[in-house]
């Protein structure tokens, strides 16, 4: 029997992917650890590689883009065909569903991009219009050779609306079933359709790969929704199990000059931000440390780190002597990280990454600024490795640069806490006898999940640090 073979979930981070390349050619066989295609996440590039044998099967094409854990290719055994080639039925749905696209494509305003006589549209985006009530048949896509992708069915959603065409009838169509006697149907299918109490025999299979898949189940049960009377019993409860529309965004107050579509990068750094502040209760205190220290013992070295350097090397160690603050929280509790991972925020001209650098309190001053080099150098030239952005425990974010004296950074989770620095600036100190002196400083800005910790923790947290630049000899002793 055929497998799956899934887009990967490269990361905690990673929601969908791109296929860029297919390194491998459909009717050849695969062994396990074989690079078999190349993707495209909102951070890097990465090779995939198989975790079983088979005869690769493809069935995403080059430029589609994909959830995690959506079904892009089968390995099939020795001699075996794809499922929907396997079904003579199979071969009759797709003819009929070739037939009502184009029917339905014919009276539609608009003319979205087709394939083999069927849209041409991401898994996301069918989900969405799912979620949406959008019709994809009025979809025009802007992704890869028109493909329809969910922004375009966001967009569509806050159009109004025209009178949709008589829809065709929908032909019930028996779905394959295994030499076991179960349904074939996606994983996703089969958690939605457990979590509505579905049925999967009930429910038509997609023509193109011969499954029943997630939208099928959805459609399902709209169209049982869509029979029965409003204020049964069926209906109410089945209307709280599937997912309410999320709120359309008002249109823009001018005409815009230009639109920027929040995708890729940027999309993912708004919804993590967002969910950040909603599932977070973050405050922010600042601090001002002294740096006339630092600079003095930066002077005397031959390879200079930078200013931010000795901050990351300071929090680093303040974090092994403040262990509540090198914690996450789960559904367990709250969870004391034995290793210090420091991420450090690097902008992009189209967003942000934030590389991590491992066991940072291990690290001397000079190694510390060679490795933040070293990610910084590799994020601007999207050369970072997955295991350059993974697993941060806590993180520090600079705006000096930009003339910022201090703001208030969002966490970035599941972290508990962040840390903004500012900028290098010259105050004035009142001495003893009111002699005036000056003296160099910058301000940190440390945000924190008040769920973990409260405000005295966070201000030792943040003394300590303090403390450790006054006495920048310290940061080149390594904790092991």
């Amino acid at each position: 029997m055929a497998t799956d073979f899934l887009m990967p979930k490269l990361g905690l981070t990673m929601e969908e992917g791109t296929i860029l390349e297919w390194l491998v050619p459909s009717g050849q066989k695969i062994t396990p650890g074989m690079a078999v295609l190349r993707i495209e996440t909102d951070k890097v590039e990465s090779d995939v590689e198989a975790a079983g044998e088979g005869i690769l099967h493809h069935i995403a094409d080059v430029g589609s883009t994909h959830p995690c854990g959506a079904v892009i290719a089968l390995l099939l055994a020795d001699g075996e065909r794809p499922p929907a080639a396997n079904s003579p039925a199979a071969a009759a749905q797709t003819a009929t569903a070739a037939a009502s696209v184009s029917a339905v494509a014919s009276a539609a305003p608009a003319a979205p991009a087709r394939r083999d006589g069927r849209l041409f549209v991401s898994p996301n985006a069918r989900r969405r219009a799912a979620e949406l009530g959008v019709d994809l048949n009025t979809v025009v896509g802007t992704g890869p050779e028109g493909r329809i992708v969910s922004e375009d069915v966001e967009l569509a959603a806050t159009r109004p609306r025209a009178a949709a065409p008589a829809a065709a009838p929908v032909v019930a169509v028996a779905p394959i079933v295994s030499a076991s006697g179960e349904v074939l149907a996606t994983a996703a299918a089969r958690q939605l359709a457990e979590l509505l109490g579905i049925d999967l025999a009930s429910v038509p299979y997609d023509a193109h790969d011969g499954r029943v898949t997630r939208d099928a189940v959805a459609a399902h049960v709209r169209r049982r929704l869509a029979a029965t009377t409003t204020g049964s019993p069926t209906a109410t409860s089945a209307t709280s199990a599937v997912a309410a529309p999320s709120e359309a965004l008002p249109p823009a107050s001018q005409t815009p000059t230009s639109m920027k579509k929040m995708s890729g990068m940027r999309g993912t750094i708004a919804k993590r931000m967002h969910a950040s502040l909603q599932q977070m209760a973050q405050l922010t205190l600042t601090m001002d440390a002294d740096l006339d220290a630092v600079i003095a013992d930066r002077d005397a070295r031959e390879n200079k780190p930078g200013f931010t350097d000795y901050v990351i090397a300071a929090a680093a160690r303040a974090l092994r002597a403040h262990p509540i603050v090198n914690s996450q929280v789960t559904s367990d509790g709250i969870a004391l990280l034995p290793d210090v991972h420091v991420g450090i925020a690097v902008a992009l001209d189209e967003g942000l990454v934030v590389p991590v650098v491992r066991h940072a309190e291990r690290l001397d001053l000079t190694a510390l600024a060679a490795e933040t080099k070293r990610l910084a150098t590799a994020a601007r030239g999207g050369s970072l490795a997955l295991n350059d952005l993974e697993g941060g425990t806590f993180s520090v974010s600079a705006l000096g640069m930009f003339g910022v004296d201090a703001f208030t950074p969002v966490i970035n989770p599941p972290n508990a806490a962040i840390l903004g620095v500012g900028r290098l600036r010259e105050d004035l100190v009142l001495g003893a006898k009111g002699k005036v002196s000056t003296t160099k400083r910058l301000t940190l800005s440390l945000t924190w999940d008040h769920r973990v910790f409260d405000g005295a923790p966070a201000a030792q947290f943040a003394q300590t640090i303090v403390e450790l630049l006054n006495d920048p000899k310290a940061l080149d002793a390594v904790s092991r």
